[in-house]
């Protein structure tokens, strides 16, 4: 169900994009840059422990019955 969802919402947004009109109005150019040397930082990340389980659970439904309306029933269009 949830993937439905998801793919609904994609397709939707890809839609609104498809939409759109864009036209280029100038060029763009990159920048020079130099860069030398440098250091990433360094991090010790301490992460809790995450213990994940499942177990089956039997849930009961609600019957629900319908009945068909006569097709000439008064008030009926």
């Amino acid at each position: 169900m949830r993937k439905l969802m998801s793919l609904a919402l994609v397709s939707t947004a890809a839609m609104g994009l498809a939409a759109c009109d864009v036209e280029q109005t100038e060029e763009g150019d990159m920048p020079d840059v130099e860069v030398e040397g440098g250091n990433l930082p360094e991090y010790d990340v301490d992460t809790p422990d995450v213990n994940v389980t499942s177990e089956e659970e039997t849930i009961e439904v609600p019957q629900i019955e319908v009945e068909e309306a006569d097709a000439g029933a008064p008030g009926e269009n």
